[in-house]
């Protein structure tokens, strides 16, 4: 099977206070070290894969730059990437090759860049149409500055594109939210991902908000119910791709900014159907423009990641072991020095588990006949309880032997996966 391949980029121009991921911002004299060593673990990637027990394969579908901001790199170390993949792997001709861009990164020459490397599909990170909202969590963009990215990508022949949403942003209300959605429909993008922010102890707006505190603007985040409100909001106004909201969201403004926002011009892609399917808890996407790489996340696919806090799935090669997991340091400092990072092989019972709580995020959900045949009859009979309490909570449906998340348990994911985590051991596994 096709790997799918991952490398981390993890610099950016400042960062942004509801960050959890592990990048930040750094001299770009360490840009150079970073690259070199990446590219160093490329070149050794069949050899890591043996030392961890997994199978290697050359051919590759899909590769993805994250953040971090990867077009913060120059050109020179960003094509050295692209250079380095292709020397080592087979990279299909109709490889969905993805980069992350944080708006206002996109200069000509990046883009001409990105379309020198093969890069067909490129992932914005928007999070918000509202310039206020944006800049209280730290953004350094404008709305007008996405929009011209956008239009400056398509005239490049990148129009695959994909739009990243937060509910939950300090400032922002059921009315701000409907604009930087109608927003989000009128571009056009055939790629949508929708995220409420998470509060945790890994970045400052979470360890503020868990405080109780005002700093990044903590006391200005809307309550939870609020964001579950404005996750099922999105989920509808995606679906039916109707942009014409932003004037309903006009009427009782109270705040000068966001009513200003509202009133300002909007650019729309001329096409007619701006519809955004479902397909997984978070993604939106028209027919066909459902990210690939990441669905080898959710369905178990092979993938191989690169660079600080990159992650790596391949199949096992040990009789026992469906397969093997592995990453890197989540530090710049202890990455760039070569030190080891953490191995996970995952037995049969594990891969069952898995099965449960990734494919379970896709609204296509899970085939029970197909887990049967894999794991066995007995082994799938364990799980039997969690789901049908699920389904008389009213957070998984049934039908036929295929079983999905309600909109209400994609609200409660948590509280399913944390269900199916708790089967005792099942035997025959």
């Amino acid at each position: 099977m096709p790997l799918g391949l991952y490398s981390s980029v993890p610099f950016c121009r400042t960062k942004c206070t509801y960050c959890n991921f592990a990048s930040d911002v750094f001299s770009k004299a360490v840009f150079q070290k970073y690259v070199d060593r990446i590219c160093r673990d490329v070149e050794q990637a069949r050899a890591v894969a043996g030392e961890m027990g997994g199978r290697f394969e050359r051919t590759v579908d899909s590769i993805y730059l994250g953040g971090g901001t990867p077009t913060v790199l120059d050109i020179a170390q960003l094509e050295r990437i692209f250079v380095t993949l292709s020397q080592i792997f087979d990279v299909a001709a109709d490889a969905e090759i993805t980069v992350e861009c944080a708006p206002g990164t996109l200069t000509d020459e990046m883009i001409a860049c990105l379309r020198r490397c093969g890069v067909n599909r490129v992932s914005l990170g928007v999070q918000s149409f509202v310039d206020q909202e944006a800049a209280s969590v730290g953004r350094l963009h404008k709305r007008d500055t996405v929009l011209d990215d956008i239009a400056r990508l398509r005239s490049a022949g990148i129009t695959d594109l994909n739009v990243d949403l937060i509910a939950g942003l300090p400032h922002q209300t059921k009315d701000s939210w409907e604009f930087s959605l109608a927003q989000t429909i009128a571009t056009a993008v055939p790629h949508v991902s929708v995220y409420m922010l998470e509060v945790d102890e890994d970045s400052r707006l979470g360890r503020e908000l868990i405080a109780g505190g005002t700093k990044y603007h903590a006391h200005f985040v809307p309550n939870e119910d609020l964001v579950a409100d404005m996750y099922l909001m999105a989920c509808e106004r995606l679906e039916a791709g109707d942009s014409s909201s932003s004037a309903q969201a006009q009427r009782g403004i109270s705040n000068p900014a966001v009513a200003a926002e509202l009133q300002a011009p909007r650019r729309s892609d001329p096409r007619d159907d701006h519809t955004l399917k479902q397909y997984e808890i978070s993604n939106f996407a028209r027919p066909g423009f459902e990210s690939r790489h990441n669905l080898k996340y959710w369905t178990r696919q092979p993938y191989l990641g690169f660079g600080v806090d990159a992650h790596s799935m391949l199949a096992g090669r040990a009789p026992g072991i469906d397969a093997v997991r592995f990453s890197t340091p989540d530090s710049l400092e202890e990455y760039v020095a070569a030190q080891a990072g953490k191995k996970t092989d995952v037995d049969r019972r594990a891969a069952l588990e898995e099965t449960f709580f990734l494919g379970l995020r896709l609204n296509t959900g899970i085939d029970l006949d197909a887990v049967a045949r894999r794991f066995g009859e007995e082994a799938l009979a364990a799980f039997s309880p969690p789901i049908a309490e699920s389904v008389e909570h009213g957070l998984l449906e049934k039908q036929g032997s295929v079983i999905r998340l309600t909109s209400r348990g994609r609200l409660l994911s948590n509280e399913v996966f944390a269900r199916i985590l708790a089967v005792p051991q099942p035997s025959g596994v």
